[in-house]
């Protein structure tokens, strides 16, 4: 647990502008009961290349990947999840994701599309005393380099619902932002991809960046 925060704190400074020379990676997290983990292949590596170029940050251009059980997640400040289908926790592996967000990490879910019955029930092995609460828009999630006044930006589709971005709240602290009816990963595939109008992979890209600059800088 301390090297995530050492680990943490170096990354805050980097940010920071204090130094430059650091680097650190970001990951996709690897889960069991059969969902599509691993969907969306360039949607991580384009996030990466936006916020080093335009927030400056100096990230693995590689993303990581990681198990839910694995020791590993603590090498990693911050983890994406995605996905349409079933999602499964452990005992093992919700003990080991609460000690991650408990100990500084961040977690962001992206639902692309079916995702939400089934990670609302696996995150509620994680904190059992924590109900996903629906983020106002003036939340700084929604206000970092890049402004959202009305929240989430619609990317994709879905079930014609408004995009809503829901967060667990530990003692005070986000750790888990679970961005529900905007699908940010479709938008931040290669163009050709959906062939989305620039300006909505323009949006999920800069509303990526304000998610990961919020996680970054915001370690309490």
């Amino acid at each position: 647990m301390k090297y995530l925060l050492t680990l943490l704190l170096s990354f805050i400074i980097v940010f920071s502008g204090a130094a430059q020379q650091a680097s650190f990676q970001i990951a996709k997290l690897k889960y069991n009961g059969g969902g599509d983990w691993y969907a969306n292949k360039t949607s991580l590596p384009n996030l990466i290349r936006f916020c080093n170029q335009n927030l400056n940050m100096n990230i693995n251009k590689e993303e990581g990947i990681v198990e839910v059980g694995s020791a590993e997640l603590f090498s990693y400040p911050f983890v994406h999840m995605t996905g349409h289908g079933n999602v499964v926790f452990s005992d093992a592996e919700a003990e080991n994701l609460r000690k991650y967000l408990i100990g500084g990490g961040f977690l962001h879910v992206d639902d692309n599309y079916g995702l939400d019955k089934f990670v609302r029930a696996e995150m509620k092995k994680v904190f059992p005393e924590l109900e996903f609460v629906k983020l106002p828009f003036n939340h700084p999630i929604y206000h970092q380099k890049y402004k959202f006044p009305k929240g989430l930006p619609k990317i994709h589709e879905h079930d014609n619902k408004p995009p809503q971005g829901f967060g667990l709240i530990y003692q005070g602290r986000l750790v888990c932002f679970f961005s529900y009816e905007s699908d940010l990963g479709n938008g931040w595939e290669d163009p050709e991809v959906y062939k989305d109008p620039i300006e909505k992979h323009e949006a999920a890209l800069r509303m990526g960046a304000n998610i990961l600059s919020y996680a970054l800088t915001n370690y309490q």
